[in-house]
């Protein structure tokens, strides 16, 4: 079904001629945005920025225009970023921007300028993030590339610096100024007065990239989550060959930075019921393994105390029962002894026994009186 949307859509672009850079002749518009002018407006916050890499520079001359996100109405789109030759020397782009006005988000258009204007303080990187713009510059009507923001690939360029970009410590890739999740930038006092200078708006050939861009199934945020098949193009137009760069990863979506007043509340009433939950819990195991412990002592410490009890009065009766077992191993060699007798009687005790009755009534019966005397 969002297939078939987005190919009405793409028929209407093409058959209708844009308002503003890329407003489709049914899209609404109002004069609400910062700066005055007519501006395309939703009731939904576009996708934040994806992520992808810069195409390398065709040829000498070209200026880079940063991708966005474009509204038909029902479905963001985005419209590649490109390389195009400026109307004419001397000027700047000031990218276009969505913001959060009297409740709706509104985008404002982009447009040429002497200077660099307001453009949200939105980072959409290559020289333009967040504020002014870093890419590049003239010079006395030859334009200047900074090597350090733009790819210059294997263009043979003589007017090259090469200067250090600090970028804007950002936590998201928010795609519009104000609202909660968008980014809080206020236009500064150089800004304010380039917006007031003559302007020169998108050429036609930035409009034809904007709008076959919402030609194309594949380039609408409910088709792509954000990740278009087309993040940028090296010239515009040109949506195949090597200078086509697919997005790298979608964006992610801002976590509560303009608005503290609002996130505060959520977190506030979030943190005491995990802390109750925690507390609670903790509580309960504590108590359960207290409880477990006690019987688990009671219950070792009765068998192991009368095992310790009898083995001390035992250690103490062996010590008293070693005479008994000392009188007790006499009779036992006699008992073998005597079998051994039984079992040969003829030999021991047949030549034994008679010598010794033959020596004792001759002891007894000689010397004693009344007897013959003993024979010596």
């Amino acid at each position: 079904m969002r297939q078939l949307r987005n190919a009405i859509a793409a028929l209407v672009i093409g058959a209708c001629a844009p308002a503003a850079l890329v407003a489709p002749a049914f899209a609404q518009t109002c004069a609400c945005a910062p700066g005055g002018g007519y501006v395309i407006q939703s009731d939904q916050p576009p996708p934040p920025l994806p992520e992808y890499d810069q195409p390398p520079l065709p040829a000498p001359g070209y200026y880079w225009t940063p991708g966005y996100w474009a509204w038909t109405n029902y479905d963001y789109y985005w419209v590649p970023g490109v390389w195009v030759e400026p109307p004419q020397p001397g000027l700047l782009w000031t990218p276009g921007y969505w913001a959060f006005v009297a409740g709706v988000y509104a985008f404002r258009p982009g447009y040429w300028g002497s200077n660099v204007g307001f453009y949200g303080g939105i980072d959409y990187g290559f020289g333009y993030n967040g504020a002014g713009y870093s890419g590049g510059r003239w010079d006395n009507g030859r334009y200047f590339y900074n090597s350090a923001a733009n790819n210059l690939g294997a263009a043979h360029i003589t007017n090259v610096y090469n200067q250090t970009i600090v970028n804007n410590t950002t936590v998201n890739r928010a795609s519009f100024n104000g609202g909660a999740g968008g980014v809080a930038a206020k236009p500064t006092n150089e800004e304010l007065l380039a917006e007031k200078e003559p302007h020169v708006p998108a050429s036609r050939l930035q409009v034809d990239q904007a709008r076959a861009s919402g030609m194309r199934g594949e380039q609408f945020a409910s088709t792509n989550q954000g990740k278009p098949a087309i993040a940028a193009t090296q010239r515009p137009g040109e949506f195949k060959g090597k200078g086509v760069v697919p997005a790298k990863a979608a964006g992610k979506a801002a976590q509560g930075a303009p608005a503290p007043g609002g996130n505060v509340e959520p977190e506030s009433k979030e943190k005491p019921p995990a802390v109750e939950k925690r507390v609670k819990p903790e509580a309960a195991p504590t108590g359960s393994k207290v409880e477990e412990k006690p019987p688990a002592v009671e219950k070792l410490g009765k068998p192991e105390a009368p095992p310790k009890v009898e083995e001390k009065p035992a250690a103490e009766k062996p010590a008293k029962l070693e005479q008994p077992k000392v009188e007790q191993r006499p009779p036992a060699p006699e008992k073998p002894a005597r079998p051994e007798a039984q079992k040969a009687p003829d030999r021991p005790a047949a030549e034994r026994r008679p010598a010794q009755p033959e020596r004792k009534p001759e002891a007894k019966e000689c010397g004693r009186p009344g007897l013959p005397p003993c024979p010596r």
